[in-house]
């Protein structure tokens, strides 16, 4: 990957299981690809992988094979809709959700081996707040959190910015309330939000949109495509093509935060903090 390149890197998380993170992941790659920006999507979810399952892709490798060097890096990626670059993880491996902090720096490390310019890497992290995930997340720039309308999700999120908060100093994240009635709807859950971070942590919260509840989405499930590329017209599909706009337009800092060698040394110095995170 081309060091000089500023690549915007976006983790998708929300803390808890079953609230569409990893739907939100693949529409807002494949909404950023439709606008003709070069995309790159890895699964974080080291265990239980799905991405390309919701794309109906059967790799013949993944990242356990990179990490027991079977293969490279490079030769996992598969091309998504519309030329998005898709690394693969395993399902139902169990140690694949226990690696060292070494071993998730080595999957990282293996980008700068990859012979492709990208704009916006997208990393679409596991449930939960362990190691892997706490890693992989403060590891980006900007840090979407999806939330729905359920007291699980929102006790999750909260966890989930509390720890990277609290014992990583992260302090700005962006909000996505999925599968909601309306709007207003959104609105309203992502004010429950901030009432509370605003009493018990320093940091700052934005609304990055909301996704309603739409059959048409959960039909593009279940044909394995994203939304925006099966339906473009549904209110789905308007919602994340409105949410990736505001993505698209905000500008990749001009810091080497921008940069897959910082993004590296931020993983590999993550060891002890990480851990106790997981704790």
């Amino acid at each position: 990957m081309n060091g000089n390149n500023t690549v915007k890197v976006i983790a998708v998380s929300g803390g808890k299981g079953g609230i569409g993170k990893s739907n939100v992941s693949v529409n807002l790659a494949v909404g950023l690809a439709k606008l003709g920006r070069s995309v790159m999507l890895l699964d974080a979810d080291l265990g239980m992988a799905n991405i390309d399952i919701m794309l109906g892709i059967q790799p013949e490798y993944d990242l356990q094979h990179v990490i027991s060097g079977q293969c490279t890096l490079e030769e996992v990626i598969f091309d998504g809709p519309f030329g998005i670059k898709v690394i693969p993880a395993s399902t139902g491996i169990g140690k694949m959700a226990d690696l060292s902090v070494e071993e998730q720096g080595n999957i990282i490390r293996a980008f700068d081996d990859i012979p492709l310019d990208i704009d916006v890497l997208i990393i679409d992290t596991a449930a939960g707040i362990s190691n892997s995930v706490i890693n992989f997340t403060k590891s980006a720039q900007e840090i979407f959190v999806v939330v729905c309308d359920e007291p699980a999700s929102i006790t999750d999120a909260y966890s989930l910015i509390k720890v990277l908060n609290v014992e990583h100093g992260i302090k700005s994240f962006q909000i996505l309330p999925n599968m909601v009635k309306d709007s207003d709807h959104g609105k309203k859950l992502f004010r429950k939000l901030v009432n509370v971070t605003d009493i018990y942590l320093d940091v700052s919260l934005g609304l990055l949109g909301s996704i309603p509840m739409d059959e048409k989405l959960r039909a593009a499930v279940r044909n394995q495509s994203a939304v925006v590329e099966a339906y473009p017209h549904c209110a789905a599909s308007i919602a994340f093509q409105q949410v990736v706009k505001r993505v698209d337009e905000t500008p990749a800092p001009a810091s080497s935060t921008g940069y897959m060698q910082f993004f590296i040394e931020k993983i590999a110095r993550g060891d002890s903090s990480s851990r106790e995170s997981a704790k």
